[in-house]
């Protein structure tokens, strides 16, 4: 099956059922789809909805985020999880500002080497900001091509060699039109061949889908993911919204009253001071990186 008949049904099918998503209408900057990007990595479109729009309207460019500070950009980040991607967009906005001129570099080369943008991001942004040909495999993307092609229910947990090299080999010849289809894939696996509960019915590729020829055959169990109530990541997030809240620095004892587990809390503290999300202070107060430390008592000052 050659790319264009594939191309020509996704294509048509996304131009009347697309979401309108801000990063992906027409006047949409470089950046705006980069700090998307960052921030669909692992949170639902829903979430980034909000988050989005009120970062851009904070920042609305690299050089405006580079002059706040870390502290800013984590406490704008706010519950959106995994606050290692602020550091690493924030840092990536001062490597944006101090060598790029403040523009989001185009390569996809330059793009890798700005901090937390991986093979994927640095794709996808090339892709859909600058109009180049590129193979951008997401989840959804990638979940879609097994189905149809391999025909499996979905890819191996860890892209292949002969996964980009089919992806590559699909895309249309132009630059442009090779972002629309892959942004259009990307709206067919989240809408319609869904990981769980796919709708057949309603796909534009489901006369050429393979898995559908085979019957559905599913895929090997893999072991669940843990839970998220009780774990170390939502004793880091209890720990990071105090810090957020505050104004500043705190002392040992207000973080202690965030966590009951006295081991896993002092265990989760270590990470996030070892990943530079909270930094502690020579007085022995933790806050997060750019907060401005307690100021000393003046003599005859009262509390």
């Amino acid at each position: 099956m050659t790319s264009a008949a594939y191309a020509a049904p996704v294509m048509s099918w996304y131009a009347h059922h697309a979401r309108d998503l801000p990063w992906r209408r027409p006047d949409a900057s470089p950046w705006s789809i980069l700090v998307s990007e960052i921030m669909l990595q692992q949170t639902p479109v829903s979430r980034v909805i909000p988050a989005h729009a009120a970062w851009l309207d904070r920042w609305p460019e690299p050089r405006a985020l580079a002059s706040a500070s870390v502290a800013d950009a984590l406490r704008q980040w706010d519950r959106l999880g995994y606050p290692r991607r602020a550091v690493r967009l924030h840092a990536s906005a001062r490597l944006i500002t101090s060598r790029h001129g403040g523009r989001v570099p185009s390569s996809a080369e330059e793009l890798r080497s700005l901090p937390g943008v991986g093979a994927y991001t640095a794709a996808a942004v090339a892709s859909f900001a600058f109009g180049q040909r590129r193979a951008v495999l997401d989840t959804n993307v990638r979940r879609v091509l097994a189905r149809l092609v391999v025909g499996e229910s979905r890819p191996a947990p860890t892209v292949s060699a002969a996964e980009r090299l089919l992806a590559d080999r699909l895309l249309p010849p132009d630059g442009k039109l090779a972002a629309r289809w892959s942004v259009g894939l990307m709206e067919l696996g989240a809408l319609v061949c869904t990981a769980a509960r796919p709708r057949c019915a309603e796909c534009p590729l489901a006369d050429q889908c393979a898995w559908l020829r085979r019957g559905y055959p599913p895929s090997p169990r893999r072991r669940r993911a843990p839970g998220y109530e009780g774990s170390d990541r939502q004793c880091r997030g209890k720990l990071l919204a105090v810090l957020r809240d505050a104004q500043g620095p705190v002392g040992a004892s207000t973080l202690a009253a965030a966590w009951n587990d006295a081991g896993q809390r002092d265990r989760c503290l270590a990470a996030l001071l070892a990943d530079g999300l909270v930094t502690r202070g020579t007085d022995g107060s933790l806050g997060l990186p750019g907060d401005e430390p307690p100021r000393p008592e003046t003599p005859g000052q009262t509390a």
